[in-house]
């Protein structure tokens, strides 16, 4: 029988999913004191994440709070439909000290800066993205409320049978990509201890959408007969509207020393079982590669949902999503999350 998400088949219906405010997003807005700026917001959850605060603003009868979302706007046409929709938009290179001095100021800026390695300009661009410029945002907004982004990557890899990192286990980041992201976290915590800012880090993984995610990575290769890896056996995962709501809500626990918070979904998925699931939906039968290893890079999110709830959206409707998706030829973003990498290089 057809699910709500097993119907949603355009780009439209899925950015409206996406961006629908729930009680989480609506109530965050209608706590947050002023206006919410986005810094970095082109990415794969940014057009989705601001959509979503200015809707929510607008059902807390926010009308007149701007949300404002700052990035290059590379790609074509996002600029224009954000505007549309009641976002006010600032094209900026960030890296450009010019460009950054013209930044409004805001009493609630959202970091959503970050650079997987591996494409582009190299390491050294790549440190600049991931763990100066937040350095240098954060003493910009040094008098601001700030939620930064980070990742469940900065945690060690953990038995599969054994308790996942809390926000209390020591860090232990594996790989140039995973250190830099510790670097952000640690260039806020610096601002947040020197000036008092009142900040926020989420580190999360893996959030999950039509167009990328864990689950896109793991149905494509079922589809096109190719083996997954299971040496990593165990994932976390969360549908990306509810990482984008907490992220909003984050700006009411904000604290000076900054507070951790991890983010995602319930529990802990064996990949071999959600391949199994994909497969039976797909009329497709995977295909391993591999023995499974005893450890994966893992996340205990329960703190967050003591804090905000669960997610609003489950397993079994993300896997609808994922399936009806590729099934109408939907559009993927090409940008695997690559949770099976061990040795750092993503």
């Amino acid at each position: 029988m057809p699910t709500e998400f097993s119907t949603i088949s355009t780009e439209a219906a899925l950015e409206e999913r996406l961006s629908r405010p729930t009680p989480l997003s609506v109530e965050a807005m209608r706590k947050l004191d002023g206006d919410l700026l986005v810094l970095g917001m082109g990415g794969k959850m940014g057009p989705s994440l601001v959509r979503l605060a200015r809707r929510s603003a607008d059902a807390a009868g926010q009308r007149d709070r701007r949300v404002i979302g700052v990035s290059r706007f590379s790609a074509a046409g996002l600029r224009d439909d954000l505007e549309r929709e009641g976002i006010q938009t600032i094209a900026c290179d960030l890296l450009d000290e010019a460009s950054r001095r013209a930044l409004p100021d805001a009493p609630n800026v959202l970091f959503m800066l970050g650079h997987k390695f591996g494409h582009g300009d190299g390491p050294s661009q790549y440190w600049a993205v991931n763990t100066w410029l937040p350095g240098v945002l954060a003493e910009r907004y040094r008098n601001s409320r700030i939620v930064c982004f980070s990742t469940g990557n900065v945690y060690p890899f953990t038995r599969s049978d054994e308790p996942a990192p809390t926000e209390e286990t020591p860090t232990n980041p594996i790989g140039e990509y995973a250190i830099t992201a510790l670097g952000r976290e640690r260039m806020v915590e610096y601002v947040s201890r020197r000036y008092g800012t009142p900040a926020c880090v989420l580190r999360l993984n893996y959030a999950i959408e039509a167009r990328y995610g864990v689950l896109v990575d793991l149905a494509e290769k079922i589809l096109a007969g190719t083996p997954i890896d299971v040496t990593t056996p165990c994932v976390n995962i969360v549908w990306q509207g509810y990482a984008n709501a907490v992220a909003l809500a984050a700006f009411d626990i904000v604290t000076s020393p900054v507070r951790l918070l991890n983010l995602t979904g319930p529990g802990i998925l064996r990949v071999r079982e959600l391949a199994a699931q994909l497969g039976q939906r797909l009329g497709a039968e995977p295909q391993f590669d591999g023995k499974e290893g005893p450890t994966s890079l893992l996340n205990d999110a329960r703190r967050c949902h003591e804090l905000f709830g669960l997610p609003d959206v489950g397993l079994d409707e993300m896997l609808d999503l994922t399936v009806a998706w590729l099934r109408h030829g939907g559009r993927t973003l090409g940008k695997p999350t690559k949770f099976q990498v061990r040795d750092g290089k993503f």
